[in-house]
């Protein structure tokens, strides 16, 4: 996140001395040509013999116009250093900018780009807005009924031109180094992306409410050690390595892992930077993919942070919660009368609900090996009981990524992953998953990028579909490419 500092009193009083400056030299010019033309008239009256007052006339009329050149040349700078003024150039200004990391961000395994433009909006309390779009088309090899790619985060769709998402992100990041310490978030998301983040009426009672709603937070941080950074609201987990935003990622589509783990949390978010290399988070939420909670149990978890170097982020995290409702919505009017309801949506208790908990243990690393090439890993254990005294069912495995930056421009990218559902609590039916993924990036400016891909997903087991109702393979290869634009003051990973 990016702050900029305006320096307005420094580089502006310079520049309004220098106009005023320029402001007079007009008035002396024609004080000149005033004189000058008192000499000719006196000249007229001067006998043809007076060769020294007519030299003297023209030595003022050379210096007149080389002071009307210097004039006109004075004003086209003073009109140069406006514009660069008005764009924020900080090479005028004295921009400053403060990379500050958000609390429990997870890290994006991302190979060196080109730098982005500086661009400086004057907003007030230096809030930066900006926009994103997300498309792509992909083709399944498969040719599956009804053109769904199975156990797919994003690309969902096959032989379709299709919108991922639409983003509109506000910030106004904090950075106590500068005096600032609120801070305030909100991303608005809209396209298929939402379906999968919002769509599941199991985890999120009311999904039409906080459909369109990725993030929405406020941040302050406390003095505390080197800052305590404190959120509540509405944020993307931390849970896995992978983000939201495709341009902050390796590979366009998105890892099992990604799909399996919690998308977003609400509730109480902390952050305590014990000093440059050691960070500890904490949260107490309403649970996984849920903005309001289904039960009476708040989940919480606790993480480690270690960057041993600018190059080497390690990030540990066990998360533990309870994801059985203690009621259900319903989807229509009820026929049962004196029903409660929130907010017109009626809803029943559920008898003896389940209570059996859910453990997460998470840990990713990335190394920035050199300025073009970068190495990642992520590995996880998950299980739950659906009562305390059932036996747990249990999900494990990890991915690695590698990402090599060939020129300012192209990049490649890989995946491989492996993922043991035996409690089928990821895609309902126990099976060994596995996934390799070929990514080919192409950004011939920032804020714009192509990306190719290839994929392969495979299954000891016939799960995916297939062209035929019934019938299922035990891969699912795609090939696909995605386009991404995005726009705004906002520096680095979103």
């Amino acid at each position: 996140m990016t702050i900029i500092f305006y320096r307005e009193g420094t580089h502006c009083s310079h520049v309004i001395t220098f106009i005023q400056r320029i402001a007079f030299a007009p008035l002396v010019a024609a004080m000149v040509f005033m004189g000058t033309g008192a000499a000719r008239a006196q000249s007229d009256k001067t006998p043809p013999s007076a060769v020294e007052s007519t030299a003297d006339s023209r030595t003022l009329e050379q210096k007149v116009s080389a002071l009307s050149q210097e004039v006109a040349e004075l004003k086209a700078l003073v009109r140069q250093l406006q514009e660069q003024l008005t764009s924020g150039n900080p090479a005028i200004t004295g921009a400053k900018t403060a990379e500050v990391p958000p609390a429990a961000a997870p890290v994006s395994p991302v190979p060196a780009t080109p730098a982005a433009p500086v661009a400086v909006a004057y907003l007030p309390g230096g809030m930066t807005i900006n926009a994103l779009f997300d498309g792509y088309y992909e083709y399944n090899l498969n040719s599956p009924v009804g053109r769904v790619n199975e156990l797919r985060a994003y690309d969902v769709s096959s032989d379709s031109f299709s919108l991922n998402q639409a983003d509109l992100v506000i910030e106004r990041a904090a950075d106590p180094s500068a005096g600032q310490r609120l801070g305030l978030r909100l991303d608005l998301q809209f396209g298929q992306a939402t379906s999968t983040l919002q769509g599941n009426p199991a985890n999120e009672l009311r999904p039409e409410v906080y459909r369109n709603i990725f993030q929405a937070y406020g941040t302050y941080v406390f003095p505390v050690a080197a800052g305590l950074t404190v959120d509540f609201g509405k944020f993307a987990s931390s849970l896995g390595i992978e983000g939201n935003y495709t341009q902050d990622q390796l590979n366009y589509s998105r890892s099992f892992w990604f799909d399996y783990l919690p998308f977003y949390h609400m509730g109480i978010r902390t952050k305590l930077a014990i000093n440059d290399n050691w960070a500890v988070n904490a949260w107490v939420v309403n649970g996984t993919d849920q903005t309001e909670a289904f039960n009476n149990y708040k989940d919480q978890l606790l993480g480690i942070i270690y960057t041993p170097s600018p190059s080497i982020s390690w990030t540990l995290n066990f998360y533990q919660g309870q994801e059985h409702p203690d009621v259900m919505y319903l989807q229509s009017s009820p026929t049962m009368p004196n029903l409660p309801n929130q907010q017109g949506t009626y809803f029943v208790p559920i008898t003896n609900p389940p209570n059996g908990k859910l453990e997460i243990t998470d840990t990713y690393l990335s190394w920035q090996l050199t300025k073009a090439l970068i190495l990642a890993a992520e590995a996880d254990y998950v299980q739950e009981r659906l009562y305390s005294y059932s036996q747990p069912k249990h999900v494990d495995g990890g991915a690695l990524y590698a990402g090599l930056q060939l020129s300012n421009a192209i990049a490649i990218a890989g995946r491989v992953e492996y993922l043991e559902d035996v409690g089928a609590l990821f895609s309902g039916t126990s099976q060994y998953l596995k996934e390799e993924t070929f990514t080919l990036d192409y950004r011939p400016v920032h804020g714009f990028l192509v990306r190719g891909e290839l994929r392969d997903d495979q299954s000891n087991r016939h799960y995916f579909y297939s062209d035929t109702i019934g019938v299922y393979k035990s891969s699912q290869p795609t090939v696909g490419v995605g386009l991404v634009w995005w726009f705004g003051q906002k520096q680095g990973a979103w």
